[in-house]
């Protein structure tokens, strides 16, 4: 190589059929090139000049055949769609911030041209932290003639870890099909530890397009594998990992769809099965453009945007199966139509938008969501595939019975909780018609449960409850002092007259809770006192969690935010003359100790409407524990 000023360095291409002219443009390139050396080296004195790379004769005819055609040989061009070529030649990625790259992708700045796409790519992939000892295009090259001398064409069967997973062919010709399965048996020959990746083909096929080789595409795609940056995952490929990815999808839809979420929940005995496809909507479902343009942010931030799309996505389907009136029976069937047809309710670009505006969680947390969710499996015994067992288990209409809801109500309030709780079959621990009202029984028949869920019917016969995080047994971790406890995962909801849930504030508001350095322990306003009925500038400390046990929710743990008042985080409270759930200006709900008068009121914990009546009797009273407590 030669150095001269300017910084420029060209990008990396495929091949192309005319060769002759390729190496004449170069040849006048390198003329052009030997002129700028001239003038720089008059120019020595001059400190502002940078080094410029100018490559051979043989990297200018590689670099100059993918800013002709942009796409490799594997694709069939009659298919793919035909993009304006127009684009600033001298296009760079290199120096540019990761904020500055994100921010191009999501506006789809190499969208306008193959080859501008082929390069961002290559430049995304190459500076992916991954493991040390990953594989490259060399090990492809060897292993690929070792593996597959003696294979045909089609080279089956492929790999156990492909069952049940999408083969999309895109706009692949029938080589580059034959490519994509023959780099697919390779990862499988090489990676034992790979056992279920239902996404690997798409990607594989993705690549495809924009890499001038298969070696290439193989590298690429073990850089995706194998990222070790913190907290970012491209590629799940365990069942474990995938079924945890599909449980924190659920959470999500949860949180930020909750319309969508309980429209499911009353369709289908399994919304589990629904947002078990959510990739399949992704890669499978939605037309090639869309697909591609989502592949462009994914690259750049990976497996958490994918979860937006998927968000927005849902929302959309839900907002048109409203607005149509429309009788939804099969959920799965309806939401894959949606997507075929997705062209008559957005574009791509405006999918995008409406993800990016979806405000969720750090990857730190969605990670730890995560994590816990892969512990609630292994809990469960759910480690490899299953095809034959049902794991994820709903309500039992045929078993289930309560005094207070119906099977179908408590399977709605069922699907508004955690995943990794909802693996569980309900279990009643506590009901007043046969233990009485007695707190001390309340707490005793409780205590030893975490999370539980409270179900109250008043003498007006309205019903409603709450979903509470943590043991009862808490409450005596204060040294004998009233003190509320729980995390943001414990919400309130009614069930009758309607049905509605009031989760923690910050989930609906989280641009008012800032992340927080660990500091010393406080101790939190008593339920019982005035103080807890008033608002404060001091920011509230909690006690800190035991994260490596996951017994309560990472995803919404208190100590991850700096609160503005202390009756942001007053989840739930308990002493001898009652129970308290939610506080701050008024207690969402209040219990005597003789489990039979109470009070509701809109507070600040969870932003609520009263639940029922403000000053209730209580007819009935039951707290439903989790088979695995």
């Amino acid at each position: 190589m030669l150095k001269v000023g300017l910084n420029y360095i060209s990008p990396t291409g495929g091949p192309t059929a005319d060769l002759d002219r390729t190496v004449i443009r170069a040849n006048s390139m390198m003329d052009d090139l030997k002129e700028g050396i001239r003038e720089a080296t008059q120019e020595t004195a001059n400190p502002s000049i940078v080094t410029l790379e100018i490559p051979s004769k043989a990297e200018m005819w590689v670099n100059d055949a993918i800013s002709c055609l942009g796409t490799s040989e594997f694709v069939d061009h009659n298919k793919f769609p035909n993009l304006d070529e127009q684009q600033d030649t001298h296009e760079q990625f290199t120096g540019k911030s990761s904020k500055e790259l994100k921010k191009l992708a999501r506006e789809g700045h190499w969208a306008r041209s193959h080859a501008l796409r082929a390069r961002a790519y290559q430049h995304i992939i190459q500076y992916l932290p991954c493991r040390l000892m990953t594989p490259d295009a060399s090990v492809y090259r060897d292993v690929a003639v070792k593996l597959c001398e003696n294979q045909r064409d089609n080279f089956h069967p492929l790999p156990e870890f492909l069952a049940g997973s999408i083969m999309p062919e895109y706009c692949l010709t029938t080589e580059g099909i034959t490519a994509m399965k023959k780099i697919l048996l390779c990862i499988a020959n090489m990676s034992p530890d790979i056992t279920y990746c239902p996404l690997l083909p798409a990607v594989v096929a993705l690549l495809l397009h924009y890499n001038r080789e298969e070696a290439e595409c193989f590298e690429n795609t073990y850089r995706l594998l194998y990222c070790n940056a913190s907290h970012t995952s491209y590629i799940d490929y365990s069942f474990l990992s995938h079924k945890a990815s599909c449980m924190t999808f659920g959470d999500l839809a949860n949180k930020h769809c909750p319309a969508a979420h309980r429209f499911i929940a009353g369709s289908t005995d399994n919304i589990f099965e629904v947002y078990s496809e959510w990739l399949v909507w992704l890669f499978d479902d939605l037309p090639f453009d869309y697909v591609i343009r989502i592949f462009d942010v994914y690259l750049l931030e990976g497996q958490k945007v994918l979860y937006r799309i998927a968000l927005a996505l849902l929302k959309q389907f839900q907002i048109s199966v409203s607005s149509k009136g429309l009788d939804v029976t099969d959920v799965k069937g309806s939401l894959q139509a949606f997507m075929w047809d997705i062209h008559e309710h957005m574009t791509a670009e405006k999918l995008l938008e409406k993800a990016f505006a979806i405000r969720l969680f750090s990857r730190k947390e969605i990670w730890l969501l995560q994590m816990a969710n892969r512990k609630a499996l292994v809990e469960k015994g759910i480690t490899m595939v299953q095809p034959r067992q049902p794991f994820h288990l709903t309500v039992n209409t045929h078993n289930f019975t309560s005094t207070i809801v119906t099977a179908q109500e408590m399977r709605i309030v069922w699907s508004w909780i955690p995943e990794r709780f909802s693996l569980f079959s309900p279990v009643l621990l506590f009901s007043t018609s046969k233990d009485g009202y007695s707190l001390k029984r309340f707490y005793s028949c409780c205590e030893g449960y975490e999370p539980t869920v409270l179900l109250l019917k008043t003498t007006l016969g309205e019903v409603c409850g709450a979903f509470l995080s943590s043991d009862w047994s808490e409450r005596g971790k204060s040294g004998g002092a009233s003190t509320f406890f729980g995390t943001g995962e414990c919400f309130v909801f009614t069930v009758q007259p309607e049905m509605e849930r009031y989760e923690w504030v910050f989930i609906k508001k989280p641009e008012q809770a800032k992340a927080m350095p660990h500091s010393p322990r406080q101790r939190s306003p008593s339920p019982f006192s005035p103080e807890g009925h008033t608002t404060s500038s001091n920011y509230l400390t909690v006690p800190k969690l035991n994260m490596m046990k996951y017994r309560l929710s990472p995803f919404l743990a208190v100590r991850h935010f700096k609160l503005p008042s202390k009756t942001a985080s007053m989840f739930m409270s308990g002493t001898r003359e009652g129970i308290v759930i939610g506080g701050g200006g008024g207690q969402a709900l209040f219990i005597d100790a003789d489990l039979y008068h109470g009070r509701t009121e809109h507070c600040e914990t969870f932003d609520n409407s009263p639940l029922c009546q403000e000053n209730f009797q209580v007819q009935l009273l039951e707290v439903w524990g989790f088979q695995n407590s």
